[in-house]
């Protein structure tokens, strides 16, 4: 099965076992569509929801049979994934997070930067983090807007960027 991760559990909430969640889907509506979703801690494993609610900017989740603050904090700093089949169908240039790391980046004349390692969520728009392969031990950080980001090709595993001015420098 192949999954996808829609957020991780940073802590608990309550003490009745409930899970604090920072999303990694733009649509936190999600989460109260599923029945249930898997846990990636040292295994992937299927818990049954009993609830969701939403607080701030966490999403609150409840798993049946888990209902103390003790047994939640087993959880902490895990993935939630979904199987990827029952995923939200993409629009045109919009990518599943998984898919993007490990993409070769590359600038619009074809020189390699590196090797995309990380996203960042921002507000205004996410930063592509790239591990540099030139001995820079600083990583390389590429907003993800239009203007930089000229080409997302997953089937070949490459992003071709356009670095904006001082965009490259430590």
């Amino acid at each position: 099965m192949e999954t996808l991760t829609v957020g991780k559990i940073v802590n608990t909430h309550g003490i009745k076992g409930e899970l604090r969640i920072v999303p990694s889907t733009d649509d936190v509506n999600r989460f109260k569509k599923f029945e249930s979703i898997y846990i990636d801690c040292k295994g992937l494993r299927e818990y049954n929801i009993e609830g969701v609610r939403f607080h701030k900017k966490f999403v609150l989740i409840k798993f049946k049979g888990v209902n103390s603050i003790e047994e939640g904090e087993i959880f902490k700093n895990c993935f939630v994934k979904i199987d990827k089949q029952t995923a939200e169908p993409l629009d045109d240039d919009e990518y599943y997070i998984n898919d993007l790391y490990g993409l070769s980046v590359n600038t619009e004349d074809g020189r390699f930067l590196g090797v995309l390692d990380d996203v960042l969520f921002g507000k205004a728009n996410d930063v592509y983090v790239v591990e540099r392969e030139d001995g820079q031990k600083a990583p390389l950080l590429i907003p993800a807007i239009k203007s930089c980001v000229l080409n997302i090709d997953i089937a070949e595993g490459v992003m071709t960027v356009r670095l904006l001015k001082g965009l490259e420098e430590v």
